[in-house]
């Protein structure tokens, strides 16, 4: 096995886009019961507390109903343009005699799609959701069925959704990393449609209220994306927020109060935005490295990395990041370009190492038996191989 040391210098031309890979979390205290905090860009996991314990995610499932709804609106089966009938049941059980959030929503009225998605964002309307599960599936009871299905299809392996709304049900659960999922989701999948996680306030029915997003009132460029309130949930946040190029998503569950959601939220992404960096390792196609060839028409072989790759590090743990190429040498001919005959591989304290595969960089063919005879010879004679 032959192994190759080198310490690596990081350029920040290197990369266009990214190996999703999962770090260890480095640690951190948090009062939140559930918590993650991810890198956008490469995936990594800065911060994990609890982060696939199931728990009732309250009004942040609204989350999943908005993405079925920016689907529609995507495929174009759906405008912003349409209207949706409120009914008698979903004024009764979202509206303000059922003493839940709420559009205000009147019974029997139609009310558009463009008014809906703030409804559902800015005022948390369970009116509103009952009105688009009820329009896009017929009842409530089997829109939660695609929620859940759809759910499952981006990554979300510990949800199941039983309304479009959050309301307590024994079996309405998912998990904070789950919801850091729909979040990058969301924010990948419809960049046309995250500006409403923003919106600060909507006036509907002559009411105006305000985004329940305590960071968007604040100076950090938060930018969503939903509260969730319930006495069984605690108060919890998914939140993100963009700084010198790096977003970051923050999702807790399980807090006291309106003010410890906030201030915890403000800590804990200041924390993630100060103590961490991303590092552009390598670009798609780059030579990391050559191997000796034995018995080849080509003594070496050139080791070519196929994606681009960043990971997102502790600022401290970048001095002591280690590069390593290990493979079995020398590789006999013949060699064709792409076979995969290295690894390559990454560590650095407080996360996981990564390892990644790579590729040939070009065909060896090899020797004719008078060169392998002669190649023999000389490593009998001499020591050498090739």
């Amino acid at each position: 096995m032959f192994i190759c040391r080198f310490n690596l210098v990081v350029s920040a031309l290197l990369l266009v886009s990214c190996l999703v890979v999962a770090g260890r979390a480095l640690a951190i205290e948090t009062i939140a019961n559930e918590a993650i905090m991810i890198d956008m860009d490469t995936g990594d996991v800065i911060l994990s507390k609890e982060a696939d314990k199931r728990m009732p995610p309250a009004s942040m499932s609204k989350l999943m109903t908005l993405y079925i709804l920016f689907e529609r609106l995507r495929d174009g089966s759906l405008s912003l343009d349409d209207t949706l009938r409120v009914s008698v049941d979903a004024w009764r059980r979202g509206g303000a005699k059922s003493g839940s959030s709420t559009m205000f929503l009147l019974p029997k009225k139609r009310v558009k799609i463009s008014d809906l998605i703030p409804g559902i964002i800015v005022q948390s309307g369970n009116d509103a959701c009952i009105v688009v599960a009820e329009g896009l599936a017929g009842s409530e009871a089997e829109f939660a069925e695609e929620m859940t299905k759809k759910a499952l299809s981006i990554g979300m392996t510990r949800s199941t959704f039983r309304n479009s709304t959050g309301w307590p049900h024994p079996e309405h659960l998912t998990t904070a990393r789950d919801l850091a999922t729909l979040a990058k989701r969301t924010i990948i999948d419809f960049p046309q449609y995250y500006h409403y996680y923003k919106q600060l306030k909507f006036t509907y029915n002559g009411i105006k209220q305000h985004n329940r997003n305590p960071l968007l009132y604040k100076d950090m460029e938060a930018d969503g994306l939903k509260t969730g309130h319930t006495q069984a949930a605690g108060y919890g946040l998914t939140s993100s927020a963009v700084r010198g190029g790096r977003r970051l998503i923050l999702v807790v569950n399980g807090l006291r109060s309106k003010k410890t959601r906030s201030t915890e939220s403000e800590r804990l992404l200041e924390w993630g935005f100060r103590e961490f960096n991303n590092y552009a390792l390598f670009k798609k196609g780059t030579e990391v490295e050559t191997a000796n060839v034995w018995l080849g028409k080509a003594t070496t072989v050139p080791l070519i990395i196929e994606q681009d790759v960043k990971i997102t590090l502790a600022r401290k743990s970048r001095d002591k990041m280690k590069v390593t190429v290990s493979f079995k040498g020398p590789i006999p001919a013949p060699i064709k370009k792409g076979d995969k005959i290295a690894v390559l591989k990454i560590t650095a304290p407080g996360r996981k190492p990564m390892e990644i595969l790579l590729s040939a960089g070009a065909d060896v063919e090899r020797l004719g038996l008078l060169g392998r005879l002669g190649a023999a010879l000389t490593s009998i004679l001499w020591g050498h191989a090739g």
